[in-house]
């Protein structure tokens, strides 16, 4: 990123911070919390231990991080090394993202950054202006992308509710400041769970390694009354009402399975946990104890937008409600060959032109790679 396109962020960063310290806590327990923050053009920072709300603000004012973090896991030392931590426990964290859901419409919202000459042009296979194979494929997510990914989060949201039994007064939703939501599980049983056994906990919200015999086929001797029925908890429920779509049509379906034989039916369970019942999300991030998450509050450095809380998932719109930075006029050279929204108003496709764009959109473009400061 050029210096002048650097300093350019930084002062609209600060001044965000300047004006939103309300929005931007530190968590519970934040003495048994591990910080962190990455500055534009330099890399991690982090082991570092905050115990209140004014460190974390004097964090801010004087860094001006692109991204700030805060460990999803209590430590008794949490500024020693990762070995010297002493870890206690982890809250459950899950990601969301419109990358995951192979939605149509993103390719209509994709773009391309050569990293050879830094030209932006609809996606291909080679940079137009010079040629190179390097490429940053930069994504601009739609309502379209949006919708898909709340219909995940409420899905998942179900399952941690009417199958793992947690409150939902314990489950807080967060717009993750670019193309997803976060959502946190605080206080439940399975703070005390490892990687391995958040593994296996995923396994089941996705719907991943389900077994036929689970779902009524008995390899060796089939049974129409084990296959699962409408009314019952859990996948086994779920499955039911995907697999059957009625009950009048079940019989049918049945005979369908056991004629067809028992892999199969294994294979239909694969594709129906990939691409219906299965919640899409990254399984790396709720298996890693040890991760620092973004912080609620603070500006994504890939969009300039804020990482917010969602009461109301539903009606959110976060390209207006987590649009915070100012609205005051910028002139920036602009690369941008697709359309995206800000704050309900339509911007680009720009060629490589000279325009003057609201604060906030000139952010969102320079942090996209996809704009200069003229």
């Amino acid at each position: 990123m050029l210096e002048r396109d650097t300093k350019f962020l930084e002062e609209a960063f600060k001044q965000y911070y300047f004006d939103h310290f309300d929005l931007i806590h530190v968590p519970d327990r934040p003495n048994q919390r591990e910080f962190g923050y990455k500055k534009f053009n330099s890399g991690m920072n982090r082991h570092i231990s905050l115990k209140n709300d004014n460190d974390l603000h004097f964090l801010l004012m004087t860094n001006i991080p692109s991204d700030v973090f805060c460990s999803n896991a209590c430590y008794s030392f949490p500024n020693m090394a990762m070995a010297e931590k002493d870890w206690k426990e982890a809250d459950l964290i899950f990601d969301i993202d419109a990358k995951d859901l192979n939605l149509s419409c993103r390719k209509e919202h994709t773009c391309i950054k050569c990293l050879s000459c830094g030209e932006a042009s609809l996606v291909q296979d080679s940079c137009p202006n010079c040629n190179s194979t390097k490429l940053d494929l930069v994504s601009l997510s739609c309502q379209n992308c949006i919708s898909g990914v709340k219909k995940e989060v409420l899905k998942l949201t179900s399952i941690l509710t009417d199958d793992l039994h947690i409150p939902s007064d314990n489950i807080t939703t967060s717009f993750s400041g670019n193309e997803g939501f976060h959502l946190y599980v605080k206080g439940s049983q399975y703070n005390q769970l490892g990687s391995k056994e958040r593994g296996n906990l995923i396994d089941y919200i996705m719907f991943r390694n389900a077994t036929p015999e689970t779902f009524g086929f008995n390899k060796f001797k089939p049974s129409r009354s084990s296959f699962p029925e409408f009314n019952e908890p859990g996948w086994r429920g779920r499955v039911a009402k995907e697999l059957f779509g009625s009950k009048s049509k079940r019989p049918k379906t049945i005979s369908k399975i056991i004629s067809d034989g028992y892999s199969t039916y294994r294979q239909k369970l694969v594709d129906i946990g990939k691409n219906s019942i299965g919640t899409k999300i990254d399984p790396n991030v709720t298996v890693d104890i040890h991760r620092i998450f973004r912080l609620e509050g603070s500006l994504n450095g890939k969009s300039g937008l804020v990482k917010l809380n969602c009461e109301n998932i539903e009606k959110f719109n976060p390209y207006s409600e987590a649009c915070l930075i100012e609205d005051n006029q910028v002139e920036i050279f602009g690369k941008c060959p697709i359309e995206f929204r800000l704050k309900n108003r339509k911007f680009g496709p720009y060629t490589n032109e000279r325009i003057s764009v609201p604060k906030y959109a000139a952010v969102y473009m320079i942090c996209k790679g996809i704009a200069n400061l003229a």
